[in-house]
């Protein structure tokens, strides 16, 4: 039942952003919707397939040994049941921030990440762009995360569902008045600020790493506060795949393997 709710949360956003985008872009899509969704989404499917079949309990599985065992680090205090909470949330987000940079500096990891980079345009239907191996690698990742911090349940299921809803949300394409958008990346990533991250100048793929809370960027010095070339006019993606035909779906299921141009 748990795993019905998240999914209708994130099939609500989705729909919601596709909206909001149809009816306020942000900026104007230069390449095919269909071909770009048909890959974005064929792999969202593939690597849901994969993972239910595999390891989709890892998480929850995870914190239950934690909660049994009395594992992880949040185990030995005795605040209050909300402030423990609040920090599991906050520790979660900490830890992503850490393996999104990861994933940029370390040369195995970026194979499979730049599949993500390599879409041409940026809207809500990016923000399910990754490799299957990535979201299995990622789920390994969380499993250990929990364990060392010790987290709860309810504290797992919430964290998965803010980090997709943001993921959602500040991957989209559409348009908030810059003087909301300053107030919001205070606390939350913005779209402007996350496009930022998928443009073509590599000094700017490698900024702004948050997904959720937007203050890890500024604590280690990795954000940039507007691209270049302004938001209309930069380029979105990687220079060594910017072809259509060189990010077909089956070719993005061989990126990581094949010989790096």
């Amino acid at each position: 039942m748990e795993g019905i709710n998240r999914l209708i949360i994130f099939v609500g956003i989705l729909a919601a952003m596709i909206i909001w985008e149809s009816m306020a872009p942000r900026r104007q899509l230069h390449h095919s919707r269909w071909q770009r969704w048909s890959a974005n989404f064929g792999l969202s499917i593939l690597s849901t397939v994969i993972i239910r079949f595999t390891i989709a309990s890892a998480a929850i599985y995870a914190s239950t040994l934690a909660t049994q065992y009395n594992w992880g680090l949040l185990t030995f205090t005795e605040a209050p049941h909300w402030l423990i909470l609040v920090l599991s949330l906050v520790l979660l987000d900490l830890a992503i921030y850490g393996q999104h940079r990861a994933s940029h500096q370390w040369k195995w990891l970026w194979r499979f990440h730049k599949v993500h980079h390599t879409d041409l345009d940026f809207d809500v239907t990016t923000a399910i762009r990754f490799h299957p191996i990535e979201i299995i690698l990622s789920m390994c990742y969380k499993f250990i995360v929990i364990l060392i911090i010790g987290v709860s349940i309810e504290a797992v299921i919430a964290f998965e569902i803010i980090l997709s809803s943001c993921a959602l949300f500040n991957h989209s394409n559409i348009k908030l008045p810059i003087s909301v958008d300053k107030v919001i990346r205070l606390f939350i990533v913005t779209p402007d600020m996350h496009r930022v991250h998928h443009s073509i100048i590599q000094a700017e793929t490698d900024s702004n790493y948050g997904f959720s809370i937007s203050v890890w960027d500024r604590i280690f010095k990795s954000y940039i506060n507007q691209p270049e070339l302004g938001h209309e006019q930069m380029t979105i993606g990687l220079s060594q795949y910017q072809h259509v035909p060189d990010v077909s779906l089956p070719r993005l299921l061989l990126m990581p393997f094949a010989r790096e141009i």
